[in-house]
């Protein structure tokens, strides 16, 4: 139940004050025995869905806790599945109900409602194929909040001119802001932001080896970066995914209400 849905009801006369009280005050979270406190309106309230770490927690505990986000939000997205953690969603859900991506290393769990569009759109850049299960996940998580994703994969500083004309297309789709992933020494985030004229998130992934891998020196990189650039912590692809299609949701949302305001 949302709270315009609780108010209409005190509005014509079915519940009464005491009991749209006690209806408002149980929709910020649902607990889940004495380890979660799943925030079911997150999403309502800062434009982000909650996720599930299935890192850290046992296999029953995500099937438990999945299961509680569907019945609340209609779906549920699940990161950094381990091998045990798919195996028991594959036994707690049907196929039509789970979706997993092997590369993000991802489960969405549903219950058939598919995830809302919103208009906005994310395009999603790697620098090398060991940078796509980061990007992937921030594919995901852009997906899940409702963008259209646009995915251009292993086009690094090694072979720069691979990235022009996958470049042009992306600009093309009009996306709203781009996340680029990239390790070693993290380049190619500060060279597409001087190319684009929209926001970019750089994402550092953990790949690269010696003084300065496991994404450090593409984390310090980017930070030093000397076009405009936000950058997330070393294999953020959530925070990154997340971040960029806050910007697009907004950017869509905007250019809705422009249009109905000029009709």
């Amino acid at each position: 139940m949302e709270l315009t849905d609780i108010l209409t009801d005190v509005k014509d006369g079915n519940i009464d004050q005491k009991t749209a009280e006690q209806l408002i005050r149980s929709l910020g979270f649902v607990s889940y025995s004495d380890i979660a406190k799943i925030d079911s309106h997150r999403k309502n309230r800062t434009g982000v869905i909650e996720a599930i770490l299935a890192d850290c927690k046992e296999p029953s505990s995500v099937v438990a806790i999945a299961r509680v986000m569907v019945s609340q939000s209609k779906r549920a997205l699940i990161t950094r599945v381990s091998a045990k953690h798919l195996e028991a969603l594959k036994a707690a859900f049907t196929d039509d109900e789970l979706e997993w991506n092997s590369r993000a290393r991802t489960v969405v769990v549903h219950d058939g409602t598919p995830a809302p569009r919103t208009g906005g759109v994310v395009g999603i850049i790697s620098a090398g194929t060991a940078d796509i299960p980061a990007a992937e996940e921030a594919k995901v998580v852009a997906s899940e909040m409702g963008c259209e994703t646009v995915a251009v994969y292993d086009v690094g500083v090694a072979g720069i001119h691979r990235l022009v004309p996958e470049l042009q297309n992306l600009k093309s789709k009009n996306p709203g802001a781009i996340v680029v992933a990239a390790g070693r020494e993290g380049t190619l985030p500060t060279i597409v932001s001087g190319l684009v004229d929209v926001p970019v998130i750089g994402l550092p992934v953990s790949t690269g080896y010696g003084a300065g891998g496991k994404g450090e020196a593409a984390l310090l990189s980017m930070l030093q970066s000397c076009s405009t650039l936000a950058v997330v912590n070393i294999d953020a692809g959530f925070v990154a995914g997340a971040y960029a299609a806050r910007i697009a949701n907004m950017i869509a949302a905007a250019g809705t209400e422009l249009k109905i305001k000029q009709e």
